[in-house]
């Protein structure tokens, strides 16, 4: 006997997107998550045109962007020459639904998907952290260690979206989660500056080998994002007074406050397979990338819709669970064919080319696509080939 149809280990956005889109679909779900409560660091917080009819289907997003900011697309800043090259969603007007990119701090975006999914009676288990898990022909049990002490749940399925960091792939499944480490780290700051009286757009990318930085506004308060890099081998002891010291020469004088910050290690990683028998993988705990291109949460969120769709087609006897090796299978496709190494050229593109004749070819692609309208929409509607589209049979439908 289960006591759900599908257990989500995880309360980020991903795991909760799977579990809004199931209830949605009219399946029983608990989500599972060892923290106390919504992550809120500076993480991501730009999800590109491609996620957002996937977010408007699940009904949260004039929610979100109530909550942040359309912004028109990426300039791109070369640093040496202070040159601008706007790559403007504009083009989209007509050929695409949402001709913008949202942003927005991951945690709004996770607190607006908890009140959907809590609004359709969803139960959210904080600070439960799951011990074992256990599958047979007819489901999955997962024992947990909770406020209350141990306690075990039984579903037909489960998803993990637990993290980089995930306890289902890394401790209990032991999974390989292969690729690479960069050697270098991302400190990732909230702050209130006015770029905008400098110049700047809403979202930016401003290329250098020492001040490289993706400088952004985070939503309609005025708040800001700024990341730059710096070498993993120094102590995260002091990190603070080298924020400010970088703001020296990274911002454009003036006052500013640093409101909350936080270091990152950047990885390009992805586990073997995201289906193991009854459990499914999703978002981090499926796959890393560095955060250079707004591809990490975003792929995430792809992930998502398209898992609760085949999910829940399952779970209900529309079809067989051959959808679920289906997403499997193209979601991680996506993320090895183009995820990876289109976040990968992006974060050696804007931090680590040096002056000369590569850094020359990449800069004149990009005017060429500031300059070309025709060209620009091209290339911003290839990108939506990071959504799958999906896997259920013809005829079948939620």
């Amino acid at each position: 006997m289960t006591d759900v149809d599908v257990i989500v280990v995880g309360a980020g956005p991903v795991g909760l997107a799977v579990a809004l889109g199931l209830a949605r679909s009219g399946v029983s779900t608990v989500v599972l998550d060892k923290a106390g409560e919504l992550n809120t660091a500076p993480r991501a917080m730009a999800y590109l045109h491609p996620v957002l009819p996937g977010l408007e289907a699940l009904g949260v997003l004039d929610d979100l962007r109530k909550l942040g900011h359309e912004g028109p697309g990426i300039n791109f800043i070369d640093h040496a020459t202070g040159e601008h090259l706007p790559q403007n969603l504009d083009v989209l007007v007509g050929h695409f639904p949402h001709p913008y990119a949202l942003q927005l701090g991951q945690g709004d975006v996770g607190r607006t998907l908890l009140e959907h999914t809590s609004a359709l009676g969803v139960e959210v288990r904080w600070s439960t952290e799951v011990t074992d898990v256990v599958q047979d022909d007819e489901g999955v049990t997962v024992t947990c260690a909770g406020p209350e002490g141990p306690q075990s749940v039984r579903g037909r399925w489960a998803v993990a979206a637990d993290g980089a960091s995930s306890t289902i792939r890394e401790k209990l499944l032991k999974l390989p989660y292969d690729g690479f480490t960069w050697p270098d780290r991302f400190v990732s700051t909230n702050i209130h500056y006015d770029f905008a009286a400098h110049g700047l757009p809403s979202a930016n990318w401003r290329i250098d080998g020492e001040l490289g930085a993706i400088i952004a506004r985070i939503d309609r308060t005025g708040l800001w994002r700024y990341t730059f890099r710096e070498s993993a081998d120094l102590p995260v002891e002091g990190l603070e007074e080298r924020i400010h010291k970088h703001f020296e020469r990274g911002l454009f004088g003036g006052d500013y406050e640093l409101v909350q910050f936080a270091p990152y290690r950047m990885h390009q990683r992805c586990a073997d397979d995201f289906r193991h028998g009854r459990i499914l993988l999703a978002g981090d705990a499926a796959h890393i990338t560095n955060p250079v291109g707004g591809l990490g949460l975003t792929g995430g969120l792809l992930d998502a819709f398209v898992l609760y769709e085949a999910l829940a087609a399952t779970v209900r006897g529309l079809t067989s669970d051959a959808v679920l090796d289906e997403y499997a299978a193209k979601r991680r496709t996506v993320w090895t064919d183009i995820v990876s190494p289109t976040a990968s050229g992006l974060k050696r593109l804007v931090f680590d080319t040096p002056v000369g004749e590569a850094r020359d070819q990449a800069l004149a692609g990009l005017r060429a696509t500031a300059d070309d309208p025709d060209l620009r929409r091209e290339n911003l509607l290839a990108q939506c080939a990071i959504a799958t589209p999906s896997v259920l049979p013809a005829g079948v439908t939620l």
